[in-house]
């Protein structure tokens, strides 16, 4: 029986448990949740995620939310049938796996969503205008942290080594879009930030989850 993923295909956190049940060939159904109805606060929902937000992930009698720890669980249940992109035979590439992860979510994540949700969401879904000052602020934070990712990428291809990981997957979902908008430049400026993203960028999962999302032109 096929995982069930509940979220919007749109959604970045979304996007993060499709690209690693691609990456491992997975069988999976996505059940849409609509933002527009507010469904994500429907108790239906709440009893999948009680937060109210999305994803939420089933596996027979077992749910779960929260993107990363979902992914982590996809990475776990179908390791024998897609690349290793935890590296848990390996107590030092596992322990720079996670590094990198949690550099993603309290370093990268907090820059290039705030940029995201200025320039995409707020225009798009409240009909809102960007804060101009919030934007210049996350661009500013964003190049500092690419500048760290940019020494760290020239010593080897991937953010936790010379190897594809889940750390690198992690930022696909917010890059996707800022790599698509009037700030590109952040990683166009930076060779080794630039062919890291190329890489990721050329990946089949990348492509077949990203295939007719909207970017933020």
């Amino acid at each position: 029986m096929a995982v069930k993923v509940y979220g919007p295909a749109i959604s970045t956190a979304t996007v993060r448990v499709l690209l690693c049940l691609e990456e491992m060939g997975a069988q999976y159904e996505l059940v849409p949740i609509d933002y527009s109805t507010g469904e994500f606060k429907s108790p239906p929902h709440l009893a999948r995620n009680p937060f109210g937000q999305v994803p939420a992930f089933e596996d027979g009698d077992l749910m779960l939310f929260e993107s990363r720890a979902i992914s982590r669980y996809v990475l776990r249940k179908y390791k024998s049938s897609g690349p290793d992109l935890l590296r848990e035979g390996s107590l030092e590439e596992s322990a720079m796996v996670d590094l990198w992860l949690e550099v993603e979510a309290q370093q990268y994540d907090k820059a290039i969503s705030a940029i995201y949700i200025e320039i995409a969401i707020k225009p798009v879904y409240f009909g809102g205008v960007p804060d101009e000052k919030v934007v210049a602020e996350s661009v500013e934070k964003l190049g500092k942290v690419l500048d760290v990712y940019e020494a760290r990428l020239s010593k080897s291809k991937y953010l936790a080594g010379d190897f594809l990981s889940f750390a690198d997957l992690s930022h696909i979902p917010y890059t996707h879009h800022i790599v698509a908008s009037p700030h590109a430049s952040l990683f166009e400026s930076r060779p080794h930030v630039k062919a890291w993203w190329e890489s990721l960028a050329s990946r089949p999962a990348y492509k077949k989850v990203t295939a007719g999302t909207p970017t933020s032109k």
